[in-house]
């Protein structure tokens, strides 16, 4: 038996173990050493964000109509679901943190986010992953037969792979990723109203016949264990609608029964400029699959590139009825500017669906696309108001006071909470020993890009300690395409306050200081970034003293998909770092 002194010194030695190994582990190294003190971390308040696009001006709304995209911005691969008078909705998020974005509607047309579905260390395991990789193409489900919803995606991050997760309320919280064994990406579930199930994705033939060459398959799915049925994958689809014409990356498969056939729809020709939406019927949901013959369904790709407000890339969509029995169909596209890039991202549309005939069709979508859409009988536009998310032209403002971040605000690898302080007087980002353009989680809290045209400000009090700090604005496509323009310290500065901003401009991973100027930080410093298309102006103002521009017009054209490449859209970021490597 040990005496109360002995149990003290095994408590001591337990003790002193854990404060080694913690001072001695990674995660000691990321979040204490060269870390600023939270006394010393930028203050941020009165962020304002303001999109002025072209097309939403010379479009005003009638009463009866409503703008699409729904969601602007980088909200790509649309999936939606309905449960009796309830639509959720959900997106890619790649390296996002928190991921996979949930939106709610009672109508189709007004959608408020209600969370994420990944929002927890357990669940995404993108710390290490690159912009682009992540979380693919979610899929969500609601099966009656046992009343949960489901949420099934790619994870290309932390050895996980094809996942699913699971919850009886989508605005709470979702289980933990159940991996799923087998290959591929993009998949979905479809529950039958006989209680069985079955799961179709994207995958690589056995052997490729031509650059793009995929087939979808399909297996039955285990409800009970989550899991699928070892030895039932067919290929349903092989290379897609007509294999003797090279079709190229069928992916973004769906299945829907209607009048007790099975239709299964895919994406088509990859997700650029030869995007489409193709269709295909079978008596059985293990077919044979006989493609429609007036596919494709949806695309935009036979137009010209000079028309008026060309959106472009349209495809992977996915369907919802209705209670009356109607259908709408979600997708993503992408709204050009005046130089073809799309800093704006992938975002989701909404069309009607006339479904009269055999197949269903997007209406006009198989014509240049346009801004407004006739709203569905009897719904009101509430856009912006009523915690909706706003589309078309609108105004964002947080002033950081309150309790809960809102959901817009995402980071990028890690959570939020790791390096975000809230307080009455502010945000506060208690900046990591690592920098922007490292494959890491990054300080920096982001906003999406929503419009061509827009400007965003923010109020920041900072005061750099030495050259490893610094704090500001980043525009950020991924890690190795961004701007960033921020305060730090000079070194060898003549004096202890010499405080200077700085613009620096990296593509490809090559960065170049564009910029910089000496600057007073007694008081705090606005800092605004404002873009008209492919032109982007960094500027400063001290005191209201109106904004000064330090660099001219810059391009945003590493901010774009087509430089950049990847799948991402342009974020706006708040941003800090005991990592600085940008001198002026």
């Amino acid at each position: 038996m040990k005496t109360p002194y002995q149990s003290g010194l095994r408590q001591k030695k337990q003790l002193y173990l854990l404060l080694v190994f913690i001072l001695l582990s990674p995660y000691s190294e990321m979040m204490g050493k060269g870390k600023i003190s939270k006394d010393d971390a930028p203050l941020f308040t009165h962020f304002t964000y303001t999109g002025n696009d072209e097309v939403y001006r010379n479009n005003p709304l009638a009463p009866d109509e409503f703008y699409s995209p729904i969601l602007q911005g980088c909200y790509p691969d649309p999936s939606i679901t309905r449960k009796g008078a309830d639509y959720y909705l959900v997106n890619s998020s790649f390296a996002f943190f928190p991921g996979v974005p949930i939106f709610h509607s009672k109508d189709l047309v007004n959608w408020r986010q209600i969370g994420h579905v990944l929002d927890r260390p357990s669940q995404l395991k993108v710390q290490d992953a690159g912009m682009s990789k992540g979380i693919y193409a979610p899929d969500i489900k609601y099966n009656p037969n046992n009343d949960t919803f489901y949420m099934i995606t790619t994870q290309i991050a932390g050895g996980i792979g094809n996942m699913v997760v699971k919850t009886k309320d989508p605005a709470g919280d979702w289980s933990d990723p159940i991996k799923l064994d087998f290959e591929g990406i993009d998949p979905s579930l479809f529950f039958d109203d006989n209680g069985k199930a079955c799961l179709v994705h994207n995958d690589a033939p056995e052997k490729a016949l031509y650059e793009g060459h995929r087939v979808i398959k399909l297996w039955e799915y285990d409800t009970e264990n989550d899991r699928v049925i070892s030895g039932t994958d067919q290929i349903i689809v092989d290379g897609g609608v007509d294999i003797s014409q090279k079709p190229i990356w069928i992916e973004g498969p769906h299945l829907y029964k209607k009048n007790g056939r099975y239709y299964l729809m895919c994406a088509e020709g990859g997700t650029g400029d030869w995007h489409s939406e193709v269709i295909f019927v079978s008596d059985h949901p293990k077919g044979p699959y006989i493609p429609a013959k007036n596919n494709p369904i949806l695309t935009q790709r036979y137009f010209p590139a000079d028309r008026k407000n060309r959106v472009d890339w349209a495809g992977h969509a996915d369907l919802v009825e209705t209670p009356e029995g109607n259908y709408y169909g979600v997708f993503l596209a992408v709204r050009p500017n005046e130089k073809g890039r799309v800093n704006t991202g992938r975002e989701t549309f909404l069309l009607p669906i006339d479904w009269t005939g055999e197949f269903p069709v997007f209406e006009n979508g198989l014509t240049p696309l346009l801004p407004k859409q006739k709203m569905p009988a009897g719904v009101e536009n509430k856009s912006g108001k009523e915690g909706f998310s706003s589309n078309g032209n609108f105004t964002f403002t947080d002033p950081f006071t309150t309790e809960k971040l809102d959901d817009r605000w995402i980071g990028v690898r890690g959570p939020r909470e790791d390096f975000v302080e809230r307080s009455k007087n502010g945000l506060k980002i208690n900046p990591y020993p690592t920098h922007i353009k490292e494959t890491k989680p990054a300080s920096a809290l982001f906003f999406r890009q929503q419009h061509k045209q827009f400007e965003a400000t923010v109020t920041m009090d900072y005061k750099p300690k030495s050259e490893k700090d610094l704090a500001g604005i980043v525009c950020y496509q991924k890690e190795t395409f961004n701007y960033v323009f921020g305060v730090t310290k000079k070194e060898k500065a003549e004096k202890t306050d010499d405080y200077y901003l700085i613009l620096e401009r990296t593509e490809n991973g090559k960065s170049t200081i564009i910029a910089g100027e000496k600057i007073d930080l007694r008081n705090p410093v606005q800092l605004k970034v404002e873009a008209k298309g492919d032109d982007y102006i960094f500027s400063y103002a001290i005191d209201n003293n109106g904004f000064k521009n330090i660099s001219g017009v810059v391009s945003g054209d590493i901010l774009s998909t087509d430089v950049a490449g990847g799948f991402t859209g342009s974020l706006i970021g708040l941003y800090a770092t005991s990592a600085n490597d940008a001198q002026p």
